[in-house]
């Protein structure tokens, strides 16, 4: 929203703070005050012919409709519109996004005051909007070796068919990516976006197309180029990938460094890839303490078990309890469908869907697609 006009809604039936509110508005020119509803009771129907990014309510609404009851409607009516509850100290508010409560403004405040919460708020519901129509997935493995990049393609492959989905390398040193689909040399990458503002237009002319109709967005042709992209890069890159696609899907290196703690962060999910392998299971047991110590919540992980038949003297119940989580996924293999596909640059989902690896894959994209359908807002046309 930076840059753009916040428009603003204010619920308020003391004409003297109404007025005090829009005096201190008349100096800029960020915020545009649509208009002020006096009454609770038609709080809800102005948010929806109004549409407001922020609505500044009253605590102290008089009438049937409560200040409370006016933000947790809003809330139900149209979760994108950001909420300031506006009080004096002797009523204290407490914030509550879940009812609505994004923001508490008290009685008095300055201009400065009231325009930076407003943009705050604006800002940050931007964010959660853009967010809720959208999921980043990003695929992660301490150790290589264990098909994270061949089951990162295949998974866009399979969640191109019904939805718009871009695929991330983000193993900016040796491009994976680039060499298991044979991308040229010459494609363009990451680097090819511009350093200030990333606009749409941009991002059109640098990523790859690939047959199956899904966008690719690789890494650096060369490794020394890695260097060039910053984390903040990173970061600019995903913010506006999130409001073009509705999947994400990041396929990152065998390392805990900065740039691939970047994808980690900005994911929705993170999904962790082993076999049944000492080594890879010791790897990502490691990994995981280093996730609860950053403060990743549960539910931003998930586990694949690759090559789920070969077991290698183990079984499912060893690795979770070495884990000390459930297994998520399962993917058996099949070593020569996946040679085949990737010595060609296919994806075996497209190729051969009905092969119980495929199926496996299928089911993974299935759930993906189950999780967003969750995230997306009932209303989006704003």
């Amino acid at each position: 929203m930076a840059g753009e006009q916040i428009r603003l809604l204010v619920v308020e039936d003391v004409p003297q703070v109404a007025s005090h509110v829009r005096s201190l508005l008349q100096a800029q020119s960020q915020i545009k005050m649509l208009d002020v509803v006096t009454s609770g009771d038609r709080a809800v129907g102005s948010v929806a012919e109004l549409r407001p990014d922020v609505v500044i309510v009253d605590a102290l609404l008089q009438g049937r409709v409560s200040g409370q009851q006016v933000a947790e409607q809003i809330r139900r009516a149209d979760p994108q519109v950001g909420v300031i509850m506006l009080t004096v100290p002797q009523n204290p508010v407490r914030e509550d996004t879940e009812r609505g409560i994004d923001a508490v403004l008290k009685m008095p405040f300055t201009g400065f005051d009231l325009t930076t919460l407003i943009r705050k708020v604006g800002e940050t519901r931007a964010v959660e909007s853009a967010r809720a129509g959208s999921l980043v997935v990003t695929l992660f493995s301490p150790k290589g070796g264990v098909g994270r990049t061949t089951l990162a393609y295949n998974l866009a492959v399979a969640l191109g068919k019904e939805h718009r989905v871009c695929l991330v390398d983000g193993s900016l040193q040796f491009s994976d990516l680039r060499g298991l689909l044979r991308v040229p040399a010459v494609a363009p990458s990451i680097v090819n976006l511009p350093t200030d503002r990333i606009k749409e237009s941009d991002l059109t002319d640098v990523a790859w197309r690939d047959p199956s109709g899904i966008d690719i967005l690789l890494a650096p042709p060369r490794v020394e180029m890695a260097e060039t992209v910053t984390t903040r890069d990173i970061e600019k890159v995903l913010s506006l990938l999130r409001q073009l696609y509705e999947f994400v899907i990041i396929d990152t290196r065998a390392a805990l460094s900065d740039d691939v703690l970047v994808f980690l962060d900005s994911a929705d999910l993170i999904l962790q890839v082993l076999t049944y392998d000492s080594m890879a299971i010791r790897s990502l047991t490691m990994a995981a303490e280093t996730f609860k110590a950053i403060g990743y919540p549960p539910s931003k992980l998930a586990t694949i078990l690759n090559r789920s038949d070969a077991s290698g003297g183990f079984d499912k119940a060893d690795v979770e309890q070495a884990l000390g989580a459930a297994i998520d996924f399962e993917v058996v293999s099949d070593g020569r469908l996946v040679l085949s596909s990737n010595n060609e640059g296919l994806a075996f989902v497209a190729s051969n869907p009905e092969a119980p690896i495929s199926q496996g894959v299928l089911r993974v994209a299935e759930s993906l697609a189950t999780q967003l359908k969750g995230r997306t807002p009932a209303l989006v046309n704003r």
